[in-house]
């Protein structure tokens, strides 16, 4: 689950930083805030390569944390879009929409699998 986590914020990092930066009146998120979201997905990233490749005990509690980040950072995008709805276009919604979808689904895998790993070691 860390590697899944990394290597999709990895590429929301660089489709934030990067690619919805480049296209900016394609999307109509203005591109300071890109960088802010941007900026997120990096520091998860982190956590998750240094989770997968240093944790080896309790790891539960450190994939219900990333699930929880995971979540507060959909509100956090979701607080974005409302911000800016007036500049978005219908491509920069969509992106947003399915972005939170996926980042969504993969939290809720997350915490599922992290109160599931928690009855295990009980």
């Amino acid at each position: 689950m860390f590697l899944i986590d990394g290597f999709g914020a990895l590429l929301s990092a660089f489709l934030l930083g990067i690619v919805l930066t480049r296209y900016e009146s394609t999307f109509g998120m203005p591109r300071q805030a890109l960088y802010f979201l941007a900026i997120l997905p990096c520091l998860f990233a982190v956590y998750d390569f240094i989770c997968y490749f240093r944790t080896k005990e309790n790891r539960g509690s450190f994939l219900k944390a990333i699930g929880i980040a995971n979540l507060l950072y959909c509100c956090i995008s979701i607080g974005f879009v409302l911000h800016h709805f007036q500049k978005l276009t219908i491509l920069g919604l969509l992106y947003f929409m399915g972005e939170i979808l996926i980042v969504t689904v993969l939290a809720s895998v997350e915490i599922k699998t992290a109160n599931e790993l928690a009855k295990e070691s009980n």
